[in-house]
């Protein structure tokens, strides 16, 4: 099966052009305290194995801009809800860039301290830029060393105050490949962070069973093209504890579309709503290809080198490359089917895969609401559940919780 090609995720890089001009206007303080004796929970390779835990990326904010914080309580409401589904695990994406991973944390010790047995644990992501990131002059030879030590330093902080909730360190996000170009950097400057998180274990300053990795595309984990696979790659391989990578066959519904377009019949393309099975069994075939090619590489680099999904998903709305008038890959039938397919896959396979995402998040495409890249959650901003998660909620996964003060109902109620 052919090989996604590197593609432009433009729309949602512009918008994270916000993150710099907001970080003047966020000068919350993410200084933590450090906690006392923490109660005994599974290590990651406890949480990894077999591929039993359901994972999924997670982010609160609820209006178009991330300058509105989602508070304490809101975050609360929504882990209620992820347990709810049985998730165990979230995933994030920086550490001080916003207020939202402190607030993180702070809502799980209160649901914890509420009921001693809710379990959720943290995949930390820490945010990578290269020199210039976000400028008209990039320079990915080079990185954002203040940035980049800040994000570091507060990963630190927060490992070392909730040893019994962070998990995994995720060293940047899909920080290597090329088409990131606004703020990719080299894969030395991700080995360095690496090596220090690995060191900081070594020394006992953060916990030992915390397991340090790299979120990026499948591509930039050397399953694609060979201008990946470089020495230096190599050695990341070797030094982290598994390999984290994304894969997203709907964004080449766009990009590299033979595998959606050779078979989409008429019947189909003319009706978002009409059975796509067959289609949709083909896009989770080449998102597991993907992961396929990866794990070759890595098994040739570091034979047992665990390679886990760290981000896939299927947006349910688009006005663009996904819509009618492109390759109509967005619907939420389509979401139910990836998503089904790829866990059914991932439980047999003892892969672990995290879910992209939890909640719309219209921030994403701000300019642009009817966008994809606004919908890619479980659950919409009208707390509208999509399919995939009728079957849970008709069972009553979620009875008694809310969002805002509503309750999730069904998105086919009028």
């Amino acid at each position: 099966m052919d090989k996604g090609v590197e593609k432009p995720r433009g729309q949602f890089r512009v918008i994270l052009l916000a993150l710099v001009l907001l970080v003047a206007g966020c000068e919350q303080s993410t200084s933590v305290e450090t906690k006392g004796e923490k109660s005994q929970t599974p290590s990651a390779a406890e949480l990894f194995d077999r591929g039993a835990l359901r994972a999924i990326a997670y982010g609160g904010y609820r209006s178009a801009t991330r300058a509105l914080v989602p508070s304490v309580n809101e975050i609360k409401e929504d882990l209620k809800i992820l347990s709810g589904l049985g998730f165990t695990m979230i995933r994030t994406y920086n550490t001080q860039q916003f207020d939202e991973t402190r607030r993180i944390f702070l809502a799980i010790e209160a649901l914890q301290a509420e009921d001693p047995s809710f379990e959720m644990y943290v995949m930390l992501g820490v945010w990578i830029d290269c020199a210039g990131a976000w400028t008209d002059t990039p320079n990915h030879e080079g990185e954002d060393h203040e940035a980049n030590q800040r994000e570091v330093d507060a990963a630190v902080q927060f490992a070392k105050a909730y040893s019994n909730i962070v998990k995994v360190i995720a060293v940047g996000n899909e920080a290597m490949v090329r088409w990131a170009a606004a703020y990719y950097v080299q894969p030395k400057v991700v080995l360095k962070w690496v090596q220090h998180f690995q060191a900081l274990k070594q020394a006992g300053e953060i916990e030992s069973g915390i397991w340090v990795t790299s979120s990026d595309n499948f591509a930039s984990w050397g399953g694609g093209e060979g201008s990946y696979q470089t020495p230096t790659l190599d050695a990341l391989i070797g030094a982290v504890d598994f390999v984290s990578m994304h894969t997203y066959p709907f964004h080449d519904t766009h990009y590299n579309p033979a595998f959606w377009t050779d078979t989409f019949d008429e019947v189909s393309a003319q009706a978002p709503q009409a059975d796509v099975s067959a289609t949709m069994a083909r896009a989770a075939a080449y998102a597991q290809d993907q992961y396929a090619s990866t794990k070759r590489y890595v098994s040739s680099i570091d034979p047992g080198k665990a390679v886990h999904i760290g981000e896939t998903g299927w947006a349910s709305i688009d006005n663009g490359f996904y819509g009618p008038d492109g390759s109509n890959a967005a619907g939420e039938r389509q979401q139910q089917l990836y998503f089904e397919l790829m866990t059914a896959w991932a439980r047999a396979a003892g892969v672990v895969l995290v879910l992209f995402e939890a909640f719309d998040e219209p921030w994403k495409d701000a300019k642009n609401p009817g966008g994809s890249e606004n919908h890619f959650g479980l659950i919409d901003g009208q707390n509208r559940a999509k399919r995939v998660l009728w079957t849970e909620l008709d069972a009553g996964a979620l009875q008694g919780l809310t969002r805002g003060g509503r309750p999730i109902v069904r998105s086919d109620t009028p």
